[in-house]
Formats: structure tokens, sequence, C-alpha cells
């Protein structure tokens, strides 16, 4: 697999190189469309002064003249009538002027070899060093008649400046090139460590932080990415606990059924205990039971975004029909009621919602000493319904209050240590109440009571 620091050099110094071409390409096709007409008939001038100045002095070296035009930046082809040609200067790449343009130079005719050169688009046309690249004159010196070729020596047009801007050019090129690879490998190496990361999260590594401060995007990327891993390791804290809590509570209960059904295996054990026995074997059972109801129904909440089906109806008729369901309860410790429930009508899931009533109303009988008071109000704002379940039973000490709503949890005191219970309640609640976008608070004082505030939105 080609690493990401490899990609971006390939990326790098193919965007360079198709630059260069793109550069090439563009600049030859300007010369070919806008620069080559001027520059035949800028070389063109110059030939004919020549020749002009030849052709003025008959006492003129005709041969030192044409080296020392030659020697100062230009290339000479000179043919006599006679066809005897002489180079002056460096010779050409590539001698491929034909017969019938030499004929019509001698025959007076100019010759624009600079304007009419082919146009191909990988042709370097200024560049072109061959004969056939060149601008032609008549010229007569001696009694003779001459035909001159001129261009450019190229060599000759590189002066100390361009030399320097090509230098600048190509010290620019090495530098930009060695500078992407140092930002390269500076915008790489964060990722690295996330990818280094992720494959500890996977081996769940979690407590090994993210040592990235950047400002930029990858710097937010990092960070969300070390809110995700603390995230993580919550939830993996959490679910281990959970699984350690199942365990155990549901281990508790089966145990004590072991215990009591092998006794009641022994034939002679009294007809007393063994009721008692059965008795304790069937309140495990409903403890199981409500247990592994209990945890279907946070399974379903966590499993489904949306879990709930709204729908409107009269939320003051379900708080009553809870009430009579637990009339029993409530005879059985001798416990007196009363509702202050104003008529109100919700949108909501009222399958979800009525758990919450009989959680924090079974919580109420169950934590309130006989000859106690429950009450349960319901009043109707305008936007929001506000129920309150309030007792007076053996109140929650302050220190627990703010894990009373985590799973499993509860609270270990003598005082509720024969109590029954799954501590799967309140997290129900919380987390249907949360999901109805409302609110819970809680206010408890030890030996006093404890009073539920629910408060739901009407939607």
């Amino acid at each position: 697999m080609k690493s990401l620091y490899g990609r971006f050099l390939s990326f790098t110094v193919g965007i360079m190189m198709t630059s260069a071409l793109v550069a090439f390409l563009v600049v030859n096709t300007y010369y070919h469309q806008q620069l080559k007409g001027k520059n035949d008939a800028k070389n063109m001038n110059i030939a004919e002064q020549i020749a002009s100045f030849i052709e003025n002095d008959e006492e003129l070296d005709l041969n030192l003249y044409l080296q020392t035009q030659a020697a100062i930046g230009y290339k000479l082809y000179v043919v006599n009538e006679d066809r005897e040609a002489v180079l002056y200067g460096a010779p050409f790449r590539k001698m491929d002027l034909s017969a019938a343009t030499l004929d019509e130079v001698l025959a007076g005719d100019s010759y624009h070899g600079m304007r009419d050169l082919k146009t191909e688009t990988f042709m370097t046309g200024f560049f072109s060093d061959q004969l056939a690249n060149t601008v032609g004159v008549p010229f007569a010196h001696g009694g003779k008649n001459y035909a001159l070729f001129m261009r450019p020596d190229i060599k000759f047009l590189f002066t100390e400046v361009h030399y320097l801007l090509g230098g600048m050019v190509i010290v620019m090129a090495i530098f930009s090139l060695l500078s992407m690879l140092i930002v390269a490998k500076k915008l790489i190496e964060p990722i690295t460590k996330l990818t280094a990361a992720t494959k500890k999260v996977a081996q769940e590594r979690f407590d090994e932080p993210i040592d990235i401060q950047r400002r930029d995007e990858i710097g937010q990327l990092a960070s969300s990415f070390q809110k995700m891993v603390d995230r993580l390791q919550q939830s993996d804290r959490m679910r281990k606990q959970f699984i350690s809590d199942v365990s155990h509570d549901f281990q508790s209960p089966l145990l004590n059924i072991k215990g009591y059904a092998t006794l009641l295996l022994d034939p002679a054990v009294r007809e007393e205990e063994r009721t008692n026995y059965v008795s304790i074997i069937n309140s495990e059972t409903d403890r199981l039971s409500t247990l592994t109801k209990q945890l279907l129904l946070l399974t379903s909440l966590d499993q489904l975004e949306s879990p709930l089906r709204y729908k409107r109806f009269r939320l003051d008729e379900q708080l009553k029909d809870i009430v009579r369901k637990y009339r029993w309860a409530l005879e059985d410790k001798v416990l007196s009621l009363s509702m202050d429930i104003e008529k109100i009508e919700v949108e909501g899931d009222p399958a979800f919602l009525e758990k919450v009533w009989e959680n924090l109303l079974s919580n109420a009988v169950k934590y309130t000493e006989e000859g106690g008071e429950i009450e349960v109000a319901a009043v109707n704002e305008e936007d929001c319904a506000i129920v309150t379940v309030r007792d007076t039973g053996i109140g929650i000490p302050a220190s627990h209050l703010d894990k009373l709503y985590e799973r499993f949890y509860r609270v270990d005191d003598s005082r509720t240590r024969n109590i029954e219970g799954t501590g799967l309640g309140l997290s129900i609640v919380q987390q249907v109440v949360t999901l109805h976008k409302g609110t819970i608070e809680v206010a408890s004082v030890e030996g006093e009571g404890t009073t539920f505030t629910i408060t739901i939105p009407k939607l």
C-alpha cells in the first residue's frame, strides 16, 4: 500500500512537471500566434541593414565584416551566385534550406523563414536552430550576387541576467519541492498518530491520550477523536460494569432458588418450612422476571434512536389508572394516598410514560414505612405537564443523589438492605423522560421523604 507521504510526493512532482509542460505549451503557442511575425520583421530589418551597408561600401572586406557580425551574436550563411557557401558563427543544427529558396533570394526576393516556419505544438519556434528558421536577403558585392541568411545565435542571447533568472527559477523549484516535502511530513505526522491511536482503540486501549496540539482542521479532528475515545472508554467501562452487575443480580436470586429448591428435596423438612421456602423461591422468581423485563426495556431504549410512538392521550387518566393498580399495595402497608390531578392532555408514548409512573409509585410504596403518606399531583401548565410524586419514606442521603440514575445503583444502607430492587427503575425513568425532551428533579431529606418532579413538554 502506497503511503500518503509517497502519494503527496508523487502528486507534487507530477504537478510541477505538468505545470512546466503547460507553461511550455502556452508560451510556445503564444510565440507562434503572436510573436513569430514580429520577430521575423525585426531580424529582417537587421539583415537588410547589413546588406545595405555591404552594398554601400565597395572597399569593404566582406569576409572580415561578416565575421565581425557573427562575433556579436548572429549566425550567417552566405551563398554567392556560383553556389559557394560560407558559414559565419556557430553551425546550424539542421541545414534544411531548399534549393528553390536559395534561387529566389539570389534572384532578388526576401526570405521570411521565421515568419513562415511551420507551427507545431511541440516545436520550440524561437529556439529552433535550423537554417530554414532564418531570414534571407539578397545583396551585391564585388560584382557578384549573394544571398544572406541570418538568425540570432541563441547562446549569445543568454546574458548574465538570463542565467541569474534561470538559476533563480531552478532554486525556487528545488526550494518549493523541499518545502512541500517538509510541510507534507508535518501534515501527515498527526494523521500517522491518529492511525496509531485507532489501532490502540481497536485493542481497547483507551488510556493513552493523543499528543496533537494544533488549531487547524487536523487539530479539530484530533480533538473530536479524543472525545470519541473518552466516550468509548466510558461506554466500555459502563459495559463491563453492566455485565458485572447483571451477572451479580442474576446470580444472587438463582443461587437462592437453587439452594431452597435443594432444601425442598429433603423429605425431613417440615411443612411450615417448606411453605416458607416456596415463598422465597416465588419471590426470587418474581425478582428475576422484573429484572428481565427492565433489561429488555432498557435495551429497546438504547438500541433505537427514537423508540417512541407519539400519540395524544389523557395523562390524568393514565395516572389514575396507575394509582388504582397499586391500591392493594397501599392497603397492605396501610399507606394513605392523596391525589390532586388536573385534566391534562399531552403528546407522547403512553406505554413508556406508564413505566415512569409505575416505577415512581412503586418506589414510593417500597420505601415508605407503614402508616406513611404518598401524594400524587399533576399540574396542567400552558406548554407542559408537571407531575409530582411525594412520599414520607426513609429518604435518600444527599451524597447518593448524583448517582441515583445509574444502572444497578442502589443505596447501600442498613435501612434498605432488605428491600428488594433491581437498581434499574430510576434509570428507565430518566431515559424515558429524556426521550420525551422532559426533565426530572429530585428532592430528598433523610428520614422525612422524597419528592420526584417530572416535567413533560406538551409538544
